[in-house]
Order: C-alpha cells, then sequence, then structure tokens
C-alpha cells in the first residue's frame, strides 16, 4: 500500500446524554478503543488520522470538530452502540454528509453488525463494517484511495440496486496480524482530567479508599466470545471465534503506558477476560513479577471462577483485580440451560464467595424475562440474587429486565413471542439503561417487577453502597432481605428518598 498523508476521520460519539458541562463525571474515562484499532494499519501506511472522542466535549463542540475535519479528507467512519452513541453518531453524519456530500462515509461495530438495513437505508453510508474491522477498514481506505469498488472487500454489507448485499465473509484474525493501539492520537489529559477533579463517590471495589480520586484508562486484550448464550449477539458478529493478545505483549504495552501517564488502574473491555485460566494466571502473574502496581477490572464469568484453582484466583486478587462484571444471568438452572449459559447449578454463589473473599468486589448481573421463561424461574434469580447480597457483602448482584438485544437468538424468540423492536434508528438511540428501562412492557409480571425494584433497593442500602456507611436504614434494609419483607417496601424507600433529600444528600 503506497504511503499518503491523506486525511482519515474517524468519530467516536457521545456515550451518555450529558446535561452538565464540561469536565464531566467519571464513568466518560472509556477510551474510544474500536476507533484506535482500525486507526492503526492506515497510520501504518502513511495516512493521516483524526480521531475526535465526542465524549470529551459538547455535542456541538464535537460535531464541529468532525465537520471542518472532514474538509478535504479522504473518508469518514463512525461506530456506537446503543442509546445515546446512535443518536449523536447519526445527528453527526448528517452534519458530515450535508457539508460534505460526496466523502465516503462508513459505519462499523456490534450494532451496525447486525442491523445493516437500518444503516443502509440512512442513505449516509457508502457501506458497513461486520465484525472484526482492523483488516476491514485497511482494505477500505486502500480502495478508496485507489478509487476502486468496494465489492471486492471481504466483511462488508453494500447497497445495491436497491437491495441490501454482503460481501466475502471476513474470517476473525489473531494478534499475529493485528498493532496495538496508537495511543498518540488520545490527548490523555482529556482522560485524566475528568477523573481527578472530583472524588470517586462509589465506584465499585474503591481500591484505593472510598473519596479518593483515581486516573482509570480502558483496555482490550481480547476479541470476541466462544460461548453461545441466546441473548447476546456475539455468536452472529464474532462467529464464537475468541483472539486474545498473548500476555508479555499486552504486559509491555501497559508497563510502557504506565510509565507515560501514571495511571492508577484499567479497565479491560474484553467481552471475556477470564475465559481460560492459564492466560488470566499469566497475567496475574507477569504484573507481580515486573512490580506494575495498577488495580483493574474486568468482565468474568461465574463458571470460570468456579473453576478456576484456588491459587489462580489468588494470584488475580494480588495483582490487582479488584472489581468487575460476572454474567451470573439466572438463578434457575433450567433457565441457564435454555439461554445457553455454560454455568452448573451453584457456580454463582461459588463465584460470588470466591471473589468476596479475596476482596474483589463484582457487580453479578442477572436478567429477567427472558422469552419463555416462567414466574417461577425469575423468582428463583431474584432468590439467590438474594442470597448473594446476604452472604457476600462485597458483591454487587443486580437484577436487570431482559432487553432483547438485535442479532441474539434470543430477539427473534422475543419477536415471535410479541416484543415489538424499535424500527428506526432513532427509536434505538432511544434506548436507556439495564437498570431503568423495561425494554418488554409487560413481559414480567408486575409483581415480579415490584419484587425486583425492592431488591434492587434494599440491597444496595443493606450494603452501604448508597450512603457508605452503615446506619439505621442500612441495618433495616438487610431485615428486610433476610425476612423478605416486601409488603411496606415502596413506601419505605419513598421515605428513605424523602429524609436523605431533607438532610441534603444526594440517592
Amino acid at each position: 500500500m503506497r504511503a499518503s498523508r491523506k486525511r482519515i476521520v474517524l468519530y467516536y460519539p457521545q456515550q451518555w446524554a450529558k446535561r452538565q458541562e464540561p469536565p464531566y463525571c467519571r464513568f466518560t474515562q472509556e477510551m474510544p478503543l474500536a476507533l484506535l484499532a482500525i486507526a492503526a494499519w492506515p497510520l501504518r501506511d502513511g495516512y493521516e488520522v483524526v480521531l475526535i472522542d465526542g465524549s470529551r466535549m459538547t455535542a456541538r463542540q464535537a460535531h464541529q470538530s468532525v465537520v471542518a475535519a472532514c474538509d478535504g479528507a479522504l473518508l469518514y467512519a463512525t461506530t456506537g452502540i446503543l442509546g445515546q452513541q446512535i443518536t449523536d453518531g447519526l445527528v453527526c453524519t448528517r452534519q458530515v454528509k450535508a457539508r460534505h456530500p460526496r466523502l465516503p462515509a462508513f459505519i462499523g461495530g456490534w450494532f451496525a453488525s447486525v442491523t445493516p438495513e437500518l444503516q443502509l437505508a440512512t442513505g449516509l453510508y457508502d457501506a458497513v463494517a461486520l465484525g472484526q474491522g482492523e483488516i476491514t477498514f485497511r482494505e477500505i481506505v486502500a480502495s478508496v484511495d485507489a478509487g476502486e469498488p468496494l465489492d471486492g472487500v471481504a466483511g462488508l454489507a453494500l447497497r445495491r440496486n436497491g437491495e441490501v448485499v454482503r460481501t466475502a465473509l471476513r474470517a476473525v484474525v489473531g494478534w499475529e496480524r493485528l498493532l496495538n493501539l496508537p495511543w498518540s492520537l488520545l490527548d490523555v489529559e482529556a482522560y485524566r482530567g475528568p477523573q481527578l477533579c472530583e472524588p470517586d463517590r462509589g465506584t465499585v471495589g474503591e481500591p484505593f479508599g472510598p473519596g479518593r480520586p483515581r486516573f482509570e484508562i480502558s483496555y482490550f486484550s481480547s476479541y470476541g466470545c466462544p460461548h453461545r448464550c441466546t441473548f447476546c449477539c456475539s455468536p452472529q458478529v464474532t462467529g464464537q471465534a475468541w483472539k486474545a493478545m498473548p500476555p508479555e505483549r499486552m504486559l509491555d504495552d501497559l508497563a510502557e503506558l504506565q510509565q507515560r501517564w501514571g495511571f492508577d488502574g484499567v479497565n479491560f473491555a474484553d467481552a471475556n477476560f477470564g475465559l481460560h485460566e492459564e492466560r488470566a494466571r499469566a497475567i496475574a502473574e507477569g504484573m507481580l513479577a515486573r512490580g506494575l502496581r495498577f488495580s483493574y477490572f474486568a468482565y468474568l464469568q461465574a463458571a470460570s471462577i468456579a473453576r478456576f484453582q484456588p491459587s489462580t484466583l489468588d494470584r488475580m486478587a494480588e495483582s490487582g483485580l479488584y472489581t468487575g462484571v460476572v454474567g451470573a444471568e439466572a438463578g434457575s438452572q433450567d433457565t441457564i440451560r435454555r439461554i445457553r449459559k455454560p454455568t452448573r447449578g451453584g457456580e454463582n454463589m461459588r463465584a460470588a464467595s470466591e471473589l468476596g473473599r479475596r476482596g474483589v468486589a463484582p457487580l453479578m448481573t442477572y436478567m429477567i424475562g427472558y422469552p419463555g421463561e416462567s414466574v417461577e424461574s425469575m423468582c428463583a434469580t431474584l432468590e439467590e440474587a438474594r442470597q448473594i447480597a446476604l452472604c457476600c457483602p462485597r458483591v454487587r448482584p443486580e437484577v436487570w429486565p431482559f432487553r432483547p438485544l438485535p442479532g441474539s437468538e434470543a430477539y427473534e424468540e422475543a419477536i415471535r413471542e410479541g416484543f415489538q423492536p424499535p424500527q428506526t434508528l432513532e427509536d434505538w438511540g432511544r434506548a436507556e439503561d439495564y437498570w431503568t428501562d423495561e425494554a418488554w412492557p409487560g413481559r414480567i409480571a408486575p409483581d415480579v417487577q415490584h419484587a425486583r425494584r425492592m431488591f434492587m433497593f434494599y440491597s444496595s442500602l443493606a450494603q452501604g453502597r448508597v450512603r457508605r456507611k452503615q446506619g439505621f436504614w442500612e441495618r433495616r434494609a438487610r431485615q428486610r432481605l433476610e425476612r423478605r419483607e416486601l409488603r411496606f417496601a415502596l413506601l419505605e424507600a419513598r421515605v428513605f428518598h424523602w429524609v436523605e433529600r431533607l438532610a441534603g444528600r444526594r440517592t
């Protein structure tokens, strides 16, 4: 590929609908890893890459910067997942095309990969990149630069003669064909500043003690997941492939980054960080041997934690694992089997216990309302979460309403059972979070939904995660959980919030 200085503009849409001016709160720590990944090869090939992260500024500033950068550019590309990123990316791309109508535009990421028809129907994009994007994007850039048709690039969805067509399937590649991320494209102070300007007010785990600001970076060291969970779109997007960066290569990169940036923690964005015990242990032992001192967050599976050797879990905790998300999913073994989760009976509780007693404070996530799920199964999930909240005070169990995700097997099941999915990108952009947004109204019986909400209230209060202390309200909440008393829970919750507001405290 010939070298040039032609410009590529990448836009990472805003992650959250912000209601405040900068500096923004800590959860905007997430870095635009997906766009850094696809930028690596074009940079190596000699192109100029401008990457604009919408979460670093107001929407107006971000969109103006993108439109200006697109003047004279070779192409523009963006990404985005559910919610605000869809909305913001759509608004920005429309502004880009209004000012630069002939500029080639592309979109990728998991949501675009499973909804290419919606993306192409906007008329904004020349193609949708499906699945893993690093090599696909490199070939897109080369084709656009050479003026060649995109039909020869594997891994794309294109619109031809009014129909959506797909080019040849793109195989998933490993790190032998991937470059390290080009971190130099980021202004690290734009990520460090918002985190250090305010103290931590309750991040799970709190490895440095409550109230102390800290600087964390995001990082990914593996791609994909081999499991076939029906509620997840990964089987379609990644083809159940799993590719991981060699531990020594990853540790070399992180050691250099910490020396340069001085961060306190790493938020691993891997879909399944702890898939292989040997690799998880090698990473932990490598960190200890090198004297790398930072805490880390990871997405883990209960089945993996429950089956790891105790010594592996010891090394992980010693090396800095302080929190993460553990996908527990259900408390009924029949439902676990139906959603194809590789968890056996009792492993959720065992994983919670093993992590908690080592000082690790994970968020354990459950869902209720799967297609075909019975009320008995939902109640079993609430009961298991209740037991974990009582027995493992460092573990944070949460029960969310099931959300049908496009591209997943359960999404098609939900439609057959009456789920009405959003029909436009604008509608998908209105999707909120798992905590509050019931995406499938009517799927969960009112009494079960009430029990879920009250469990969330009492468990967070009993564990001291609301007021950061143990007092009257916390002891009372624990008693309610122990006795399964929900009769007056809603009234009690309203009284609690009223009292806290009168005292001038946020809850």
